[in-house]
């Protein structure tokens, strides 16, 4: 398999081994029939397993050179189908009107979260997205509260879908080797397991505490809620927002948006 030369502006550090390949796609588990997505497929390291295994494959890919590396490496399969994109800007609900997707790739770190978000505007078409991202932002995604990675990411994921880490990949699996070691994440799809009146809110909410972490509530929160409101959320307003769980936060914002 023919590897190209990397492009720091795209964020390319290509999977080379075969032994993670293995694993990644055995955590995945494709099956005929899926409706899959590979987001920055580059030389096909996932691309060619999971193609196997499916039949078809739609791949979304913004560096237009590595394209032709991509189908001469795999043979220019018919059942290869390729979007040239920037994935910011695709609109995966008109990927996913017949079928719910299933997405996986090896994401550029420089993109992974606003990325997440942009594909978790479209989650009531997605099954599942299983993502290779640097090893830190995972913890984050993952993390549980009062724990040095719990902030507000971690809270905001929480709000919109479950997130699994599944295991760490070191830096000697990728060519340029990155400067950090990675991790695979499984994000789920699902609505709040509390409730949400205004998931806006939640976010601003979640957002200006978080904005000044060793601030008590009390404080952090001084521009959106008072103190006798975080009380009446049952909340103490002396703690820091990073001990709550998600489903405090639910209950603060609950108590500006339902009066």
């Amino acid at each position: 398999m023919k590897t190209p030369q990397a492009k720091k502006r795209f964020g390319q550090n290509f999977l080379h081994d075969a032994h993670v390949v293995d694993k990644i796609i055995r955590a995945i588990a494709p099956k005929p029939g899926d409706r899959m997505i590979e987001i920055g497929p580059g030389p096909g390291a996932l691309t060619k397993p999971l193609l196997d295994a499916l039949g078809e494959l739609t791949v979304i890919e913004l560096d237009r050179d590595m394209i032709p590396i991509l189908r001469g490496n795999l043979g220019d399969p018919p059942g290869l189908h390729v979007i040239e994109a920037d994935a910011l800007k695709v609109d995966f609900a008109e990927l996913g009107r017949e079928n719910k997707l299933r997405l996986c790739g090896n994401l550029p770190y420089n993109i992974s979260t606003p990325l997440l978000f942009h594909l978790l505007r479209f989650a009531d078409r997605i099954a599942d997205m299983h993502f290779m991202l640097q090893k830190e932002v995972v913890r984050r995604m993952c993390a549980a509260p009062d724990t040095d990675d719990y902030g507000r990411l971690t809270v905001t994921l929480a709000a919109r879908a479950r997130c699994e880490e599944l295991f760490v990949v070191g830096r000697g699996a990728f060519k340029p080797a990155p400067q950090v070691d990675s991790a695979i994440v499984r994000v789920t799809p699902r609505p709040p397991p509390f409730h949400i009146a205004d998931l806006a809110v939640f976010d601003r909410v979640v957002t200006t505490a978080f904005s000044h972490r060793r601030k008590t509530l009390g404080n952090a929160l001084k521009s959106v809620m008072d103190a006798d409101r975080i009380r009446a959320a049952g909340i103490d307003p002396g703690v820091r927002g990073e001990t709550l769980p998600p489903s405090k936060f639910a209950d603060l914002a609950n108590a500006i948006t339902i009066r």
